[in-house]
């Protein structure tokens, strides 16, 4: 263990005690003090925060596109990758205090394998049951740890379901050719196989403080966490528009096609829209066609008073963030969750 310090999150007034070992969100989520984050990795900045007092901090490896060297030196930091070696005062530019009063602390635990069944070509339906501890809790919309088998390294997966009393978990996972743990999803990963995990992690959830209009866009497994906040709504009878895009290749990429229909009945503000970006002449589609981001410009207009969430590969959030600005939606109502690439050569998440 490293030395221990104080460090007060400003203007929420929570201050907390971090080892020097660990970084300072890792050591907030321990306490259960849920600050704004997403990869974990410093690559996709959303824990980006800066430093009021104290200056003897350290980084791990980080992406200077997460933070470049010239916001470093006037004092901002990423809490992902940051280590107090003194007390420190920071200052969050990103966070929500909903959120922060209401986190879930960290728990480590063991599953094990119920089903891993191909949804696509290149994406798997993989369920796990808790066997220790007796809970974990988290919110809809937040991931989960898994450690690789074998391996010391951790793939991070969004739970694709909300949470249960029979300790079930469900994951949407692409599996990329030589991923260290989506390649052992596709090839080796049985029923009664056992896995370590640890979670909640994650800041994907719906703000319920607001009844405002939903518009949700997703590719690939980032339906994962949409389909979790689409089921809590269903379950809890919530009852707010929302228009969901997804985007994928050809129909042969589209999946929960069955139950997304069924949510419609459940949830009579819910609208699904589908769209192709390369659909084949065998795939007989007459729905939207085109790049999902395109697809909502086209059929919306002013978005000032909608709430966004977004989910998917890095470049498809990026370009709705752009498109959902242009449309009149500030960017502090729009959430997202990039699903980043994880190490080398592969990228899971």
């Amino acid at each position: 263990m490293g030395e221990k310090h104080s460090v007060r999150f400003e203007p929420v007034g929570i201050e907390i005690e971090v080892d020097s070992d660990q970084t300072i969100l890792r050591a907030a989520a321990e306490q259960g003090v849920a600050l704004m984050h997403g990869c974990k990795e410093g690559q996709c900045a959303s824990c980006k925060s800066f430093v009021l007092e104290g200056e003897d901090i350290e980084l791990d490896s980080y992406s200077t596109f997460a933070l470049p060297d010239f916001e470093r030196e006037e004092g901002s930091t990423l809490l992902c990758r940051a280590h107090a070696y003194e007390d420190l005062v920071i200052e969050l530019l990103n966070y929500d205090e909903e959120m922060i009063a209401s986190g879930l602390p960290l728990r480590q635990g063991t599953v094990e394998v119920v089903a891993n069944e191909p949804v696509t070509h290149d994406m798997r339906h993989l369920v796990v049951r808790l066997l220790e501890p007796e809970e974990i809790k988290y919110f809809p919309g937040q991931y989960m740890d898994f450690q690789v088998p074998g391996h010391h390294a951790t793939r991070s997966f969004s739970m694709a379901n909300t949470p249960n009393r029979e300790g079930l978990f469900e994951f949407v996972i692409k599996v990329y050719p030589g991923g260290l743990f989506s390649g052992h999803l596709a090839e080796k990963l049985q029923m009664g196989d056992r896995l370590s995990v640890e979670g909640p992690f994650g800041a994907f959830r719906l703000r319920e403080s607001t009844s405002a209009d939903l518009l949700f866009i997703g590719g690939g497994a980032g339906l994962a966490p949409l389909l979790a906040l689409l089921r809590s709504m269903a379950e809890r009878g919530i009852e707010r528009t929302v228009t969901f895009y997804y985007g994928a290749r050809t129909r042969g990429d589209l999946c929960f096609g069955e139950e997304l229909t069924r949510l419609q009945e459940e949830l009579p503000g819910l609208t699904y829209v589908p769209a192709l970006s390369e659909p084949s002449g065998d795939d007989g589609w007459e729905g939207e066609t085109g790049l999902i981001t395109d697809v909502v410009a086209r059929r919306e207009t002013g978005l000032g008073g909608v709430d966004a969430y977004v989910c998917g590969p890095p470049p498809m959030v990026e370009a709705a963030i752009a498109t959902l600005t242009r449309l009149g939606r500030s960017e502090d109502h729009i959430f997202y969750d990039k699903f980043t690439t994880t190490g080398e050569p592969e990228g899971e998440d």
